[in-house]
């Protein structure tokens, strides 16, 4: 999947692979696992997950990357490291990428998502229950592209995160009204969302 929706100065200055960690155990076993301290040190890739990145490298369609930055919850240091290692690259831990949090829901069963999604249609500046709003996942995820676009200019960056605040950074890019997020196809595990630069290096 390829887009495009550039920044408002009207262009990309680096191309974005934006990556949803593998299946983890956490979807394996339908909980919500949004919080430290089990978000960072259990609940890591399922083996499906483990398989699913296994064909994802084998069959690498999109550019390569110079540079990873993920989640530090452990599904997704655990995808990270996989491609970091294919490719020979370092990894970088960028919290801001972290899992949505969900709050008073957290450990219990992912059908609950639903509701979360139904007051974020709602109100996209929402916190009850403890449960972040989509205003502020839009806004710690869009700090990380906004702060790579000052630093580097034409370099492949993947960015490892979570089906939820890859939904709404991808719809905040695209300059639709984060209530909206949900209307999204949903990521899938160890998909791959490529944003393409519009500026050479």
């Amino acid at each position: 999947m390829s887009n495009t929706f550039p920044p408002a100065e009207g262009a990309w200055r680096n191309h974005y692979l934006l990556m949803r960690h593998g299946h983890s155990l956490a979807n394996q076993e339908g909980r919500i696992i949004s919080a430290q301290p089990l978000g960072l040190t259990g609940f890591g890739l399922s083996p499906r997950g483990r398989a699913q990145l296994d064909t994802l490298l084998a069959d690498w369609r999109w550019a390569r990357p110079q540079r990873i930055l993920h989640s530090d919850f452990l599904r997704t240091t655990e995808t990270a490291e996989r491609v970091a290692a294919h490719f020979g690259l370092t990894r970088t831990l960028e919290p801001r990428l972290r899992e949505r949090h969900f709050g008073e829901l957290e450990g219990q069963s992912d059908t609950r998502y639903a509701e979360v999604w139904a007051l974020d249609a709602q109100d996209p500046t929402l916190c009850q229950g403890g449960v972040e709003a989509v205003a502020e996942v839009a806004a710690r995820m869009r700090e990380v592209i906004d702060e790579l676009e000052r630093r580097h200019r034409g370099e492949t960056i993947l960015l490892v995160s979570h089906g939820d605040p890859l939904q709404i950074l991808l719809t905040a890019l695209e300059g639709r009204a984060l209530s909206l997020h949900r209307e999204r196809e949903p990521l899938a595990p160890a998909s791959i969302t490529s944003l393409k630069a519009s500026l050479k290096a």
